[in-house]
């Protein structure tokens, strides 16, 4: 055996050995791309429940298929200012433990029905200067938020764009020896 792959291996495994013990496999990590956020996995799959829950899959892709919670997430973290990113933080981190004195359960384990009436419920909750009255504000500030960013990201999706409701450009083709029985439906950009 060469000299040198030896020596080289033995400082391989002696670096691997020595970066083990700095290793934590027992927390949650933050999310790097969202750094201003200081987003969970758990969190970030919660807002990804509350936005399918916003526009569940049907016939068509829902909310969760497109992936619209990273949308969301990217919005906040680039384009809201400091104060309303934690609040919108708070909001989120607070949204679990609210729904589980509320209704007893978390909100993965709650029924289609029961998810929307959350989500509606904590849309419309009403904050005072009370510490319970602030988290309740973020709550609201936080499902608001999400609601809105649900619909535009999904909206603006290359998906709905191209395979929903196709965009035609202005203005469009003409085409003056058609019967208006044989219109096909109408489209809604354009």
């Amino acid at each position: 055996m060469n000299r040198r792959h030896a020596l080289r291996h033995i400082a391989l495994i002696s670096g691997g050995l020595a970066l083990i013990p700095s290793c934590d496999f027992g927390k949650e990590d933050i999310l790097a791309a969202y750094d201003k956020l200081q987003i969970t996995p758990s969190l970030k799959k919660l807002l990804a429940s509350i936005s399918d829950t916003i526009i569940p899959a049907g016939e068509i892709k829902g909310a969760l298929d497109l992936e619209v919670h990273d949308f969301i997430l990217v919005m906040v973290n680039d384009c809201f200012n400091e104060e309303n990113q934690k609040k919108f933080s708070q909001g989120l981190q607070s949204f679990s433990s609210y729904v589980k004195e509320s209704s007893g359960k978390a909100f993965d384990q709650l029924t289609t029905k029961e998810k929307e009436a959350t989500v509606l419920e904590t849309a419309q909750l009403k904050g005072d200067d009370s510490e319970e009255g602030r988290t309740k504000e973020s709550i609201a500030y936080f499902v608001n938020t999400a609601k809105r960013f649900t619909i535009q990201g999904y909206m603006a999706s290359e998906y709905i764009q191209t395979e929903v409701v196709p965009y035609s450009l202005i203005p469009g083709e003409y085409n003056g020896a058609v019967l208006i029985s044989d219109l096909q439906k109408p489209r809604v950009n354009g």
